[in-house]
Formats: structure tokens, sequence, C-alpha cells
């Protein structure tokens, strides 16, 4: 048998593997600068549009703190146009502006010699304090404005490809040079940009494009670094220590908001497990072996109705009903325990009993359409398994009823329903969004969709992958529960 489970895990491995790397691609690929939601923007600084020094080295240190200053993966396929490097410039809107420009005109040396002119320009413009005496003779609030509005027009120039844009940019800048007399030291600066831009468009060697060309990386990249850290300086590695990195929310590690969390997902999830196999397999075969009857035709109904049921709409008629101070206010309405907590020094029991109150609806909503859909599908096995010919001769050797319908129908009866329980653990990592908001239950369910509506992908990708890993480790128990159910089934 241990040779069997090894077997299934080698070949899980692959599927690991993709898993792992779609969950990257999407990561890398997601809307927005990661090291921007990171950052605190500055207030009471009397900039807009233009960023501070002190926002750029903020972003600094979270691009090499996410690994985001290191390329994607371990090679990437690119042309002769295209430098290796164009990971490490920081902005993502001014990578993309270059990537166009490339892609364009083809000139890297050019590209580049105009971006960091531009670059320096820009860090130039951004270091200037202008002389107070220079400034009394003027209005102040009209000078801030002028200064600032330059700085948002370089910071957009650098952001900018199409020619009619960058011309129109560069139009504007010299304007606003020519606005005060102590901006004529930034003009020579400026003439130097537009020489280099002129000179991209002057040396344009667009077939560069068509060449292809293989950049390799080594181990230093995104993806190594995610799956395996950096030697815990910044990540500890995702299959090593389970690091999926920092929420964009909280700044806390994504791993620990799961800890905290998945504790009463997976425990309502297997509650309703337990419960929903506890109760519909009785019924699915009592139903099979009475065919016909009044009560497989009473439970079919039930069932069906139960199954029918939308979750958010039974969840809302029992709180109506048993946490309703205007009908049976039996039960708490929300919450898995008391406001203020449990009592200091209280024993495991003792929380058991005060959370049991808080647990009965929630796992009713949990449980019903589960058993529901597997008692039908319980009887339908057992039908199929009551009408074969090993049956029948259980039956003509005199055995009595229960022990031919318990003993020998029942355990050829239980693969289908072993096919059903490989997809209990990936419905245990994402929880129910729907029955723990309303239920305001703390499990991952609630944690997902606030993941979803703040953009918070890291969170979303360690759901999918956990996901992921939990399906593959469902299908391995149903395989061992195949062999064990069914001697037919060899570990070979």
């Amino acid at each position: 048998m241990l040779q069997y489970i090894l077997k299934r895990i080698l070949i899980f491995i692959p599927t690991l593997i993709a898993i792992t790397l779609l969950g990257f691609i999407i990561s890398v690929n997601a809307p927005g600068n990661p090291e921007e939601r990171m950052v605190t923007s500055a207030q009471g600084n009397g900039e807009t549009g233009a960023q501070s020094l002190g926002q750029i080295q903020e972003k600094k240190r979270w691009r090499t703190k996410l690994g985001l200053d290191l390329p994607v993966f371990y090679f990437s396929l690119t042309s002769l146009s295209r430098p290796d490097t164009l990971y490490k410039i920081d902005d993502r809107n001014e990578k993309e502006a270059l990537d166009r420009l490339i892609s364009k005109y083809g000139n890297w040396e050019n590209i580049q010699a105009y971006h960091i002119s531009l670059s320096k320009y820009y860090a130039a413009q951004l270091l200037f304090v202008a002389d107070t005496n220079q400034l009394k003779q003027y209005d102040k609030n009209a000078v801030l404005e002028t200064i600032n509005q330059l700085k948002f027009e370089v910071s957009a120039l650098k952001a900018s490809y199409e020619p009619a844009i960058i011309n129109a940019k560069m139009d504007k800048v010299s304007v606003l040079l020519s606005s005060y007399p102590f901006l004529s030291s930034f003009k020579s600066d400026f003439e130097k940009v537009k020489i280099d831009y002129l000179a991209i468009e002057k040396n344009a060697t667009a077939w560069k494009n068509y060449i292809p060309r293989i950049a390799f990386y080594g181990f230093k990249n995104q993806y190594h670094r995610w799956l395996f850290g950096d030697g815990g300086k910044f990540s500890k590695g995702l299959l090593l220590h389970g690091d999926f990195g920092t929420s964009y929310v909280t700044r806390q590690p994504i791993s620990d908001v799961i800890y905290s969390k998945i504790g009463w997902s997976l425990f309502f999830s297997m509650l309703s497990v337990v419960l929903a196999y506890v109760i519909s397999i009785p019924i699915g075969v009592r139903a099979a072996a009475k065919r016909g009857s009044r009560f497989d035709r009473y439970s079919s109904v039930i069932l069906f109705l139960l199954y029918s049921m939308p979750s958010f709409w039974l969840a809302t008629l029992l709180i109506m009903t048993f946490a309703n101070t205007d009908a049976l206010s039996w039960l708490p309405a929300s919450g898995v325990k008391p406001a203020l907590g449990y009592p200091d020094g209280a024993s495991l029991w003792e929380m058991i009993k005060i959370s049991f109150p808080y647990i009965i609806l929630p796992a009713i909503c949990y449980t019903y359409s589960s058993f529901a859909f597997l008692s039908r599908t319980m009887r339908v096995s057992m039908l199929d398994v009551v009408n074969q010919d090993y049956i029948r001769t259980a039956r003509a050797k005199g055995l009595p009823e229960s022990k031919v319908i318990w003993k020998h129908g029942l355990r050829n009866a239980l693969l289908p329903i072993i096919t059903v329980f490989a997809n209990v653990f990936p419905a245990a990592i994402g929880g129910s969004v729907i029955i723990e908001s309303i239920f305001t239950i703390p499990g991952m369910g609630s944690e997902t969709i606030y993941a979803i509506q703040n953009n918070n992908y890291p969170m979303i990708i360690a759901v999918l992958t956990i996901t992921g890993f939990l399906t593959l480790l469902g299908y391995l128990i149903s395989d061992i529960l195949y062999a064990i159910v069914d001697p037919r089934i060899s570990y070979k």
C-alpha cells in the first residue's frame, strides 16, 4: 500500500507544478502595482501628480521585499532588440512605455539613453528648491502650481510612448520652463532629453524585433523565490514553509491570515460531511431496499425540496424563526462565540458548551443540501447493487434481508459516495461565502470574498493554490478508499 501511495504522489507532482505555475502567472499579470499598494500616499506635502522622493524610496524598498526587482522566470523568449534587464525598471508604466518604444523602433541603446537622461532630469526636479529671495516678486501659489505641473508633465512623459503625445508633452514642458527666470537652468538639461528622443526616431532598427533570442536568468528569479524563498531574508518559500507572501491590505503574512481563519471553515466543513454521511447513507439504503414504498416516496419528495432550497434563503428563514425576539429567540443569530469571548481559564469542554448554540444554525445550512444529494446518490447506487447476481445468491441462501443489504450490498454501493468525498477537501479551504457572511463566521469564505473585493491578489492566489493541492489530496484518499472498500481494486 505504501508503494501505491508513493506512486500516486509522484503522479501528482507534475500537476502540483502546473498549479503553482498557474497561480504565479495570475499573480504576475494581475492588474495594478503591488509596491504602490504597500506605499501610503503622501499627504500634506503640496505635491499633486508627481511622487515625492520618500514615496519613490518606499516603493523601491517594497519592490525588493516582494521580489519584483528580479526576472520573472528562469528564462524568457525575447528578441534581439530587447535587453535582458528590462525587469529592473521600477515603475510598471515606465516599463510598458519602454517596451512599446522598443517594439516601434528596436534600438535599445538610444531608448536607454533617452530613459536615463529623462530619469535624471525628473530626479533633479524633485530635488529642486527655489531661492526664496527669487520668489518674493511672484505669487507663491502660482509658482508652486507651475512647479508641480512641471513635475507632473515630466512624470507623465516617462510613461508615454506615442510620438504625438511625447512631442506634445515636451512642448508643454518647454512652455512651463519659460514661465519664470529661475527655471531657465533646467532648459539646457531638457534640451538633452529632446535630443536623445530625436536620436531614437533617427536611428530606428525595427528589424531587430523579428530576430528571436533566449535570455537565461538562472535561479535568481521571481518564480524560484516564490517556491523556495530567498534564504529567509524576505521570503521563506511556498514549498518549504508555506509562505504565500504578504497581504496587500493588512501587510501581514498570508500564511498567518490563513491559519487564523481556516479553523472554523474546516470545522464546519468536516462537521457537515460527517452529519451528511451519517444521515444520507441510512436514508439512501432504506429507500433502495424498500423501493416504491411510502418511505421511499416521502423521502424523495422531502430530499428534493431540501436540495432545491437556496442556502441563503434557508439561513435567513432559520434566523428569522429561531434567533428572533419576535418569534423563537432560542439561538444566537451570528458569530461562533460570545462577543466578549470565552471566560478566562475556560476548559475545552466549557468552550464547546458555550459555542454549541452558535453552531446549530450554520451546521444545518452547511449540511442539508449535502445529505439530500448524497441520499439520492446512495439510493441509485444501492438499487444497482441489489439487482446483482451475488445479492440474489445471498438471498437464496436464506440470509436475513438486513444482512444482505447492510453487509453484502452496502460495501459495493459505497464507490459513488467515495467519489463525492474527493471534493470535500477543496470545499473546506474556500468555506461557504454565503453562509459565513450571513452568520458572521470568521472563516476562509468571508476572507476570500474580502480579498476579491479589495483586489488582495496574494490571498486569492493562496486560496487557488491550496484548493488545487487539497483536490489532489482528496483524489488520493478516494483512491485508497476504493481499494479498501472493493477488494477487486488492486493497489497495483
